[in-house]
């Protein structure tokens, strides 16, 4: 149990930065799908539990094996029925590309037999936003973000990403790759953004996922207002004032009371007090734009066309596997 926001912070600081050599590199790949001659039609769960197979996630088919594709990579889905391939750990950039273009095409080959194909775009150009999976996470996330206003149903349900997977570093040089990959940000989201059209309409955004998820609660989405020369205390501290997005419990609802933190259940304002496991939880449902969570989880790309993805994962990866180039950024 956690009795005190101190212990709490103390947690989070200790498993969200993990430091090394940085050794390892990874990449999180987000498909929205559709078919081609119902373009109009959302994903069907029994549709994508066809096509995934013994490959499903657990939140799609209950009691799927959740196996990994060829060459370690899982599969989720997400909230729209957008379709995630999550590789594993590569020593090298080199090994990482040939690992994920042949389990991205076995995927994709899946997909395709049950006449689900990939939307070249980030943001549904057609679609309105509709939750297809009914886990209790999805439903409580939906209620949170619908008290604020529009564009969290539609960054959960009608978005798609590239996420690169980067080791935090040394201790001495975690402050400066942290630094270095929001200052890198903005261009970055400006040289791939690929969501102009969201919901049948031009936005005026070039990147309107981005839009979307700056569109709501700035703890849980918005970059940091400052970089720390700690950024694992500052996390720390986030994370204990980010309002619960929901609270695990047997059963269907997980919602949780409207503008509770995660400081406050720490207080007692729940009758039982959280634990590690819980907090753990709780950060898995921040998102902002850089989200350590042992590594750094770089997360303001747009999904890309077809193999465009491995731009910027080759460019996030070379910036930072030097010293100079991360002092220049």
């Amino acid at each position: 149990m956690l009795r005190t926001c101190e212990e709490a912070e103390a947690y989070v600081a200790s498993v969200c930065f993990k430091h090394g050599p940085p050794s390892l590199v990874g990449v999180e790949l987000e498909w929205l799908v559709h078919r081609r001659d119902q373009p109009a039609a959302w994903p069907d769960p029994a549709a994508l539990a066809a096509a995934l197979g013994s490959h499903a996630p657990t939140t799609l088919v209950l009691a799927s094996p959740a196996a990994p594709l060829p060459h370690g990579s899982l599969v989720t889905v997400e909230p729209g029925g957008q379709v995630e391939l999550a590789s594993i750990p590569a020593p090298d950039l080199g090994t990482l590309l040939s690992t994920v273009r042949a389990d991205s095409a076995e995927l994709h080959r899946l997909l395709a037999a049950e006449g689900l194909y990939p939307i070249a775009e980030a943001a549904d150009p057609v679609r309105p936003p509709r939750r297809i999976l009914d886990a209790p996470r999805y439903v409580a996330m939906e209620q949170c973000f619908d008290r604020i206003g529009s564009g969290g149903r539609s960054g959960m349900c009608s978005t798609a990403a590239v996420q690169v997977c980067l080791d935090a570093g040394e201790a001495v040089d975690v402050a400066a790759r942290w630094a270095a990959l929001h200052a890198l940000g903005p261009v970055l989201v400006a040289a791939f953004a690929n969501s102009p059209r969201l919901h049948g309409r031009s936005t005026g955004w070039k990147s309107t996922r981005m839009a979307c998820w700056l569109a709501l609660d700035p703890w849980r989405t918005a970059p940091p207002v400052s970089l720390d020369a700690d950024p694992a205390a500052a996390w720390a501290r986030r994370a204990m004032h980010t309002q619960l997005l929901c609270v695990r419990r047997d059963g269907a609802a997980w919602d949780a009371p409207a503008g509770m933190t995660f400081a406050d259940w720490v207080r007692g304002a729940l009758q039982v007090p959280p634990t590690t496991d819980d907090l753990d939880y709780h950060l898995s449902t921040l998102f902002p734009p850089v989200r350590p969570h042992g590594h750094l989880e770089v997360r303001y790309i747009d999904a890309q066309r077809g193999p465009d993805w491995e731009l910027p994962l080759t460019l996030l990866a070379s910036l930072l596997a030097n010293l100079s180039t991360i002092d220049a950024a």
